[in-house]
Formats: structure tokens, sequence, C-alpha cells
């Protein structure tokens, strides 16, 4: 299950670059953060039966991390301020939490990292001249 849920969001993070490639999107920040918010929330809702299963009551806090890291981007870019520290700490959340799990369901979480730090690494970069 875990294996299939990884390949999922890893299809899903490269569906999302190949929109961003064709559609070049005026605000692409905006659109990898919620990617990578709707991503890990999808991987969540996909695992929650087998976590449940397997740990009970953990189940809450375990799919509930990355979710709740995954969101920060998204309410600091409604708030409009520090975008660039909650793309970089809820991409080290993320990570940091996907390899505390790597042996269970940490690995599906990793992909949505991907666009975390595409978003954090597109903050400083100037949008081109249209003229």
């Amino acid at each position: 299950m875990t294996g299939l849920t990884t390949v999922g969001a890893t299809v899903g993070v490269l569906l999302v670059g190949l929109v961003i490639l064709l559609r070049k999107p005026s605000d692409t920040r905006s659109v990898l953060r919620w990617s990578a918010l709707a991503i890990t929330v999808l991987v969540a809702a996909a695992l929650t039966p087998f976590t449940v299963d397997d740990s009970g009551a953990a189940a809450g806090y375990l799919l509930g991390v990355p979710v709740v890291a995954a969101s920060l981007p998204v309410l600091a870019q409604r708030a409009g301020r520090l975008t660039l520290v909650a793309d970089l700490l809820a991409a080290l959340v993320l990570t940091g939490w996907g390899l505390l799990l790597g042996l269970g369901i940490g690995v599906a979480f990793l992909p949505a990292v991907i666009l975390l730090i595409a978003s954090a690494a597109g903050t400083g970069a100037p949008r081109p001249s249209t003229t």
C-alpha cells in the first residue's frame, strides 16, 4: 500500500511540474504550495486505513504532522508574510518526518518536498520581462 501511494504521489508531482512547464501560471509558487498540500492530504487519506490498523490512535499524529507542515506555506502565503521561511520549514519537517518513518509510511510524504523546495527556490527569482 505504501509503495503504491508513493508512486501516486510521485506521479502527482511530475504532473504538477508538467502543468507548470506547459501552462506557465502567473503565480507559480502558489500552485506549488497548494499542490504540495493537496498531495500530502491525499497521501495521508490513502494511508489512513493502513496506519490506523497498524498504529491505532497514534495514526492521528503520524499522518497529522505532515498535513500540518504542508499547510504552513499556504497559511503564510495567505498572510503574505514569511513565505520563504514557511516553505523551507515545511520541506524540512516533511523530510525529517519522512525519514523518521522511512521504513513505514514516511517515504510516501517525500515527493511533496520537491514542490516545496521548488517554491522556496523560486522566491528570490525575478519574473522575466515580457516587453
